[in-house]
């Protein structure tokens, strides 16, 4: 969901993968861009977002003039139900955050002063980040920013300490308190880029975003038609780790391990990848959108048997 709020990230490469589609699902609506982009090719959407704020506005701007919309996680058994009765033949996911969520400082997504340490991407549900910074033990705070901030052991290890210390003397509660412990650890040269990534970090397991991905890739692929599309827009190493994996191994016709000597899998490939290499946005596109700058884009066509 990075996009600009009335644009959408990667759109001449979505706009090539969606054509021909009659029946689309803007599975992660945001700001609206793509979904735009997919009414305009000529297909009926299905937008979704688990962000209530997020479909009101889209909705205010796009209408229901040829889209439908949906509130849910994509990885919902509701939502994922109502994808499958759809009958899509074209199912676009685009991770992250929006930058409608970024820009809006009360949703606490953003480490400018004063914001509040929130970034649940469904307002009023689930675990707020200040609850886990104040609440976890050292051992799962440096996990957390080794494993999604890509920070070295000993300096993840070194944060979380610091946050311990810290949170000893009072709570953590805003954004200034999170970048001050950066900076602690990392000392006055640390900048807005390892601020983004530590909050990018806590952003991913307050929502829970990898394991939603990697629940709802196999059912999402299940719910199109035949000789229907996903695509996907990461922006993440984790992200797009998963869903490279996932295309993959969907086209293989064999997935049993190497030295069974019987194959008892399904026996043939699921279908095929379009996208060799991860395809990212052109240079007028990143002068345009900096915030698309990490995007990734990947695409599978289910096979076209019944």
């Amino acid at each position: 969901m990075t996009s600009t709020y009335h644009k959408s990230v990667l759109a001449d490469v979505v706009r090539a993968w969606a054509e021909g589609s009659r029946r689309a699902v803007d599975a992660t609506l945001g700001g609206g861009g793509h979904a735009a982009l997919l009414v305009a090719a000529g297909a009926q959407v299905l937008a979704v977002d688990r962000d209530t704020e997020a479909i009101a506005a889209a909705r205010a701007r796009l209408g229901e003039d040829g889209i439908r919309y949906a509130s849910g996680a994509f990885a919902s058994a509701k939502v994922l139900g109502s994808i499958a009765a759809f009958r899509p033949d074209r199912i676009l996911l685009d991770l992250g955050v929006s930058s409608h969520q970024l820009d809006a400082p009360e949703r606490g997504f953003t480490f400018r002063p004063g914001a509040p340490l929130d970034m649940r991407m469904t307002p009023g549900q689930g675990v707020p980040a200040a609850e886990l910074l104040n609440s976890w033990p050292a051992d799962r705070l440096a996990r957390c920013f080794a494993d999604y901030a890509d920070a070295p052991p000993p300096r993840a290890r070194r944060l979380a300490r610091v946050i311990v210390k810290r949170r000893a003397r009072a709570p953590f509660a805003v954004s200034d308190d999170l970048v001050n412990a950066i900076r602690e650890t990392l000392g006055p040269r640390s900048g807005p880029a390892d601020f983004a990534r530590i909050f990018q970090a806590l952003r991913i397991v307050v929502n829970q975003e990898l394991e939603q991905i990697e629940l709802a890739l196999p059912a999402l692929r299940a719910a199109l038609q035949p000789g229907g599309r996903l695509g996907v827009i990461s922006y993440h190493s984790g992200e797009d780790r998963i869903v490279k994996h996932a295309f993959r191994d969907w086209s293989k016709a064999c997935v049993c391990p190497p030295r069974q000597p019987v194959c008892t899998c399904r026996g043939r490939a699921l279908g095929r990848v379009l996208t060799k290499k991860a395809q990212r946005p052109a240079a007028d596109e990143l002068r345009a959108n900096p915030r698309a700058r990490t995007a990734r884009f990947r695409a599978f066509e289910v096979s076209g048997e019944a």
